[in-house]
């Protein structure tokens, strides 16, 4: 029989890599729609600013969104007394969080499969008279399948998998924002091996499949 603190803790995990792979992809498509295909000052910039969760230690990330999002500082307290929203040791914070940390892992293959579209469709789209918007929804992301789930799965493995973040502004609440990675630490800590054991190795089968899964489905989606 599984603990029920352990199926608990297995099903939030899932439901944060769910929620803020859900929200990823809209920011993403946005984003990389405007890296791939505009031109503006400062592009650089955003690049940088996007791609930084790759080489910035998560704790340091951590700890300034906690610092940031504390009722000790403006925003903090903003948004504490005009929208009763706490991002310090709730959920919220973890998804706020996680969106951040996995920014880079839906942008990058959404922006790498935008900038492979062959430029005569585009230019047949507009031709016809159809605007930036239909030709997004009708030529580009029909002609990126593989990027968009490339980049859906690595969003959703690298969400589930972190740890310094969400220890960071999530703490571990069981129930609450106690994820699997933050559990086996916590076990470990107890010395609760068997436990440890049950969310390590759970967390590796669903990486393995995950990654699997996408080395197959690309494979289908490129003959």
């Amino acid at each position: 029989m599984l603990d029920p603190s352990f199926l608990q803790t297995l099903f939030l995990t899932l439901k944060l890599a769910f929620i803020t792979t859900f929200i990823l992809f809209f920011i993403g498509v946005f984003l990389a729609y405007i890296l791939s295909f505009t031109r503006f000052p400062f592009k650089a910039l955003l690049q940088t600013c996007i791609n930084l969760p790759l080489v910035l230690p998560p704790s340091v990330l951590g700890f300034y969104l906690l610092i940031g999002f504390s009722t000790n500082t403006f925003l903090g307290e903003f948004l504490q007394k005009y929208f009763h929203l706490s991002l310090v040791f709730t959920f919220e914070g973890l998804v706020f969080a996680s969106i951040i940390f996995s920014l880079p892992f839906m942008i990058n293959p959404l922006q790498s499969a935008f900038s492979s579209i062959n430029q005569n469709l585009l230019d047949a789209s507009y031709t016809l008279g159809k605007s930036k918007i239909t030709t997004l929804f009708r030529v580009i992301l029909p002609n990126c399948k593989a990027g968009i789930f490339s980049a859906c799965a690595m969003s959703f493995a690298h969400t589930m998998g972190e740890f310094g973040v969400v220890m960071m502004i999530g703490g571990h609440k069981q129930g609450e924002t106690l994820v699997a990675s933050i559990a086996i630490y916590d076990e470990l800590e107890t010395l609760n091996y068997t436990l440890a054991h049950q969310y390590a190795f759970t967390l590796f089968i669903l990486s393995f499949a995950i990654l699997l899964s996408l080395y197959f489905v690309n494979k289908k989606l490129n003959f």
